[in-house]
């Protein structure tokens, strides 16, 4: 079989390699990907960022995906042939102190799919039994793709930010978690806007207006007038800040009411700032990294009933056989969230 593999430490250098079909150990199943999403940290093994050096290349790369059961090892017993899934991709060692304590989504000793192993673009995978999530018959396969990057934007909002009615939500960042991130806030009664720069104007942007919301584009508009006229001059309640750039948290704290909250998504590396007005407004700054067991339920359910808008949200127009194409649009924000067919991959 064939997969699309990091292959060098440069930019780009995405190459169709062959693999062969795994063997399922006793407690793994064997999916066939059906499709399968490209996000941030995609992109950024694609462009080779520093975060990445620790692969071992070539690596068929690729997390977000949805697939079905094709074979189980001797001890699976939550799955069988024909089950419709997804992964949690983030695999905890179960051994550590964070695992111990119900945290396995910062285990000490956690590894990636599509990072630190073969990933989903490729025709088959084998999956540890507990790295699997079921997908209900409701939810459609190719919507069941973007599972993943929601449950980041359900924990980020359900579990570690205080976003209730009525609030005046700012979402930073109108990339694929920017936009799912302001989606499930609105589901939890939020007032939300959603901001970005230049290059979101083009695609970015009006997906956030088509998916219903106010936006600001702050390299043209004024931004504290906005703010102001948006949230009466009190400034806005929780800010997310979903750019993983070093400006969001300056920014955030910019826009957010004094006693607001904001919640880290996006990893910037390193930012400078002042953080003695944060201490006198006493604003809660909370972080919020991957997702876990509950946040892919809610996710499902969320996509379901249709508060999440996955039909709105994908974008099915690239394919894995020119994947250089879809990498380079979602670069320069032309584009939010690919999802491919993997069939095409297939002998």
């Amino acid at each position: 079989m064939r997969g699309l593999a990091k292959v060098r430490r440069s930019h780009g250098a995405m190459e169709l390699v062959d693999r062969t079909r795994p063997e399922p150990a006793a407690d793994e199943a064997l999916v066939e990907v059906d499709y399968a999403g490209l996000c941030g940290s995609d992109a950024g093994i694609y462009e080779f960022e520093s975060a990445f050096e620790r692969m071992n290349l070539p690596t068929v790369i690729g997390h977000e995906y949805a697939g079905h059961v094709v074979e189980v090892g001797d001890d699976v017993t939550k799955f069988e042939v024909g089950d419709r899934v997804v992964e949690r991709p983030i695999r905890g060692c179960g051994e550590c102190y964070q695992c111990n304590v119900g945290e396995s989504n910062v285990c000490q000793n956690a590894v990636i799919t599509g990072v630190d192993h073969d990933g989903a673009y490729e025709q088959f995978v084998a999956v540890p039994e507990d790295a699997l999530h079921p997908v209900p018959d409701s939810v459609d396969q190719q919507h069941a793709a973007v599972v993943e990057p929601t449950s980041i934007g359900a924990r980020a909002v359900i579990e570690n930010s205080r976003v209730t009615s009525g609030d005046r939500v700012l979402v930073e960042g109108p990339g694929p978690i920017g936009l799912l991130t302001a989606q499930i806030a609105d589901s939890q009664g939020g007032t939300v806007v959603v901001a970005g720069v230049g290059q979101d104007g083009s695609y970015r942007l009006p997906l956030a207006e088509e998916l219903g919301f106010e936006t600001i584009n702050v390299t043209e508009d004024d931004v504290d007038a906005r703010r102001d006229e948006l949230t009466d001059g009190v400034g806005y309640d929780v800010v997310f800040d979903t750019t993983g750039h070093p400006s969001g948290l300056t920014s955030a704290a910019e826009a957010v009411r004094k006693g607001g909250q904001i919640v880290l998504v996006g990893q910037t590396g390193e930012t400078t700032m002042e953080y003695s007005p944060l201490v006198r407004a006493e604003i809660d700054l909370q972080c919020s990294y991957a997702s876990m067991y509950e946040d892919f339920e809610r996710s499902l359910r969320l996509i379901d009933r249709g508060d999440v808008d996955a039909e709105t949200f994908i974008d099915d127009r690239f394919s894995l056989l020119d994947a250089d194409e879809a990498f380079e649009a979602f670069v320069a924000g032309e584009t939010c969230k690919p999802v491919f067919d993997v069939s095409v991959l297939h002998d």
